[in-house]
């Protein structure tokens, strides 16, 4: 089976290479706006900009993938408040290019979601749960959601949360942002009334992954086993980590003042994926002292 990873130079593009170049042998084709890939396993990279609809059509045409897995997002909540028309055009008019260029090639794309697409009044949330986004961002991703939905191609969305995990050249996610805040001593500011599950990317490869060895379509929740407060995760961070716990600072959201509101009480209900892939994930604690051997702690 050949596969095609858009945004393959991500957090999340880079787990999936990395996990499907261990776990299966399908065929791995990486693609992503760089000239250059950022994780070399030896297999063909080509450089695309999922906002250009020829330039998909053109990869896509030329490679005929079986499987397109778009990892290529703009996730930045906040900027997507006062940037709309670039996210948009990444977050949504890029989804549509792919699927414009799959239905040429009969490919079935696999997306990746948000629990934004939710208000967070009444988290967690199951696959069947009505969407009632109150960001921009959120928007987006309900709205690519959508596009895929009333397509005609095959597809599998996988709706996820509070990524974290290690990559070459990548953004900081929030635990590697908090660790390295707190390992040089500085106090960090954590709120306690944002309530979810955080994902360690290993996990979410893995579970796309075995979505795709049993051919699944439709929606699919995969996030860690246990819902927490950002808070709560910090405290954890500080015990597998050994960091001083006085350093973490509660406080609340509304303090913040940030400009693309959140949802407070979410979460994803992973029982749907638990019982059709066999597969659990880890919780909190575990994802973080496997991030600490990924680290060499």
């Amino acid at each position: 089976m050949k596969i095609l990873i858009a945004g393959a130079n991500g957090l999340l593009g880079q787990a999936i290479t990395s996990v499907f170049s261990r776990e299966s042998d399908f065929e791995i084709i990486q693609t992503s706006a760089e000239e250059k890939s950022y994780l070399d396993y030896g297999f063909p990279y080509k450089t695309m900009d999922i906002t250009l609809k020829d330039d998909v059509k053109k990869v896509v045409e030329f490679y005929e993938p079986d499987i397109i897995i778009n990892c290529a997002a703009f996730t930045n909540v906040d900027k997507c408040e006062t940037e709309r028309e670039l996210s948009w055009k990444i977050n949504v008019d890029g989804v549509k290019n792919l699927i414009i260029a799959a239905r040429r090639v009969n490919s079935k794309i696999v997306h990746f979601s948000s629990d934004y697409i939710f208000d967070g009044k009444s988290g967690p949330y199951s696959e069947e749960s009505v969407p009632n986004p109150i960001s921009f961002y959120g928007r987006e991703k309900l709205a690519a959601e959508n596009a895929l939905i009333t397509s005609d191609i095959k597809f599998t969305v996988i709706r996820t949360l509070v990524l974290y995990g290690i990559g070459n050249n990548v953004k900081p996610n929030f635990a590697l942002w908090m660790l390295e805040e707190l390992k040089n001593n500085r106090p960090v500011n954590i709120v306690t009334d944002q309530i979810s599950n955080v994902t360690m990317i290993d996990d979410l490869a893995f579970g796309t992954l075995k979505l795709i060895e049993k051919d699944c379509t439709g929606i699919y929740n995969i996030a860690g086993a246990d819902i927490l407060s950002r808070y709560e995760f910090a405290m954890k961070m500080c015990e597998v980590f050994k960091l001083k716990k006085e350093l973490v600072l509660p406080i609340t959201t509304a303090s913040l003042n940030q400009p693309a509101p959140r949802p407070l009480k979410s979460g994803l209900i992973i029982l749907k994926m638990e019982s059709e892939l066999g597969f659990k994930p880890m919780d909190s604690l575990e994802g973080l002292r496997l991030l600490k051997v990924q680290l060499g702690y």
